[in-house]
């Protein structure tokens, strides 16, 4: 109990840890919008598909897997990628805390938002809606927002990562 006290206080006293957390909020919140947005304004389920360019349509698809479709299953692997989604955000979240460094805090935060807002589909529905088709491309998934925000959020990991790769060596 007193490391989680600890953890708190800490995490308190780091704006970044506030600035993360708006961010991922942000994140989870635009995905949520744009998902409304297609559902229930643009009615892409009824529609299937808007071709809108050769390179790039809008294109409903219910995703009953995790990322572009992997462990795609009923309700045993609903739950599973559920509880892997939860964990993943609440251990991201802790990490969050402690960070004081801008691209990690971007990156850790594009994640969890992307991850709460998948969660969410998965939960509300049994499925995440993704509509971005880029098969113009050959870009074979469509995908999402939050999907997204997570890739982009390992590309900011990467990136501090490389940032800080000589910090704590010896020269």
């Amino acid at each position: 109990m007193a490391r989680a006290r600890d953890w708190w206080e800490e995490a308190r006293a780091n704006p970044y840890f506030r600035y993360g957390l708006t961010a991922a909020a942000a994140v989870a919140l635009l995905d949520r919008l744009t998902k409304y947005w297609i559902v229930e304004i643009v009615r892409l389920p009824a529609r299937g598909k808007i071709e809108l360019s050769s390179i790039f349509d809008l294109t409903y698809v219910q995703n009953y897997g995790a990322s572009f479709g992997l462990l795609s299953g009923g309700l045993v692997s609903r739950i599973i990628l559920s509880i892997i989604s939860t964990g993943v955000a609440i251990g991201l979240m802790v990490w969050l805390g402690r960070l004081k460094r801008p691209a990690a805090v971007a990156g850790v935060a594009s994640i969890i938002g992307g991850a709460l807002g998948n969660l969410y589909d998965r939960l509300a529905y049994g499925y995440v809606v993704d509509f971005f088709d880029f098969s113009g491309l050959m870009f074979p998934w469509v995908f999402n927002i939050a999907d997204m925000a997570i890739n982009i959020g390992v590309a900011f990991l990467l990136l501090d990562a490389w940032l800080t790769r000589n910090e704590g060596k010896a020269e």
